[in-house]
C-alpha cells in the first residue's frame, strides 16, 4: 500500500478526553483550553510545570510539551541551544528545545497513534513521568548556564553530579 492509498477516517474518540480522564482520576489541577488541548500543571522539586498535551489530528499524534518556568535572555541563547545539544544526544525519547519566539526551554514528545489508537492510562503516565523526570534532571544545568554563566559543559556536568548518602 503507497502513502496515496491511504483513506481518511473519522476518530472514534479524542485522545485528549483520555488525558482528562487519567487528571480526573488522579487529581491532577489542569484546564482544557479546547477539543484538542488540555495542560496539566505538576509541582516539581525546582519549580512548577505546566505540561501540554496536544492532539494533532493530521499526524495522527498526542504532543506533550512541558515548559520551563526560565527565560532565557537574548545573551544567553547560544550557550543555551549548546546545552540543548548535549543533553539531547543523550536521550532516547522526546527532546529539549529553545521555544525562540518566548525565550522558553522545553521539553517535547510524542505518541503516534495512528489507526484510531487511543492513549492507555500507562502510556499518559509514561510520557507525564518520562517528561518531568527529564526536566528535573536538567533543570540545574540550564539554571547554570542562564544565570551563573557556566558553559553547557560545565553546566551539564555539575547538574548531572550525583551524590551518595545523606548530610
Amino acid at each position: 500500500m503507497s502513502l496515496i492509498d491511504i483513506e481518511e477516517f473519522e476518530r472514534s474518540s479524542n485522545p485528549v478526553d483520555h488525558i482528562e480522564q487519567v487528571a480526573l482520576a488522579n487529581d491532577w489541577s489542569f484546564e482544557r483550553s479546547g477539543d484538542d488541548e488540555i495542560t496539566v500543571s505538576v509541582k516539581g522539586n525546582w519549580c512548577d510545570y505546566h505540561v501540554s498535551f496536544s492532539w494533532l489530528d493530521e499526524f495522527e499524534a498526542l504532543h506533550l510539551a512541558c515548559a520551563f518556568d526560565l527565560k532565557v535572555p537574548e545573551p544567553r541563547r547560544t550557550e543555551v541551544c549548546r546545552l540543548l545539544a548535549l543533553v539531547n544526544e543523550r536521550m532516547w525519547m522526546g527532546h529539549f528545545d529553545l521555544w525562540n519566539q518566548e525565550g522558553v526551554v522545553m521539553y517535547r514528545h510524542s505518541l503516534l497513534l495512528a489507526g484510531d489508537a487511543v492513549p492507555n492510562e500507562s502510556q499518559i503516565e509514561g510520557m507525564l513521568s518520562h517528561a518531568l523526570a527529564h526536566c528535573e534532571q536538567h533543570y540545574q544545568a540550564f539554571q547554570f548556564v542562564v544565570w551563573a554563566g557556566k558553559n553547557a559543559s560545565e553546566a551539564l556536568d555539575s547538574s548531572l553530579f550525583e551524590t551518595v548518602g545523606e548530610a
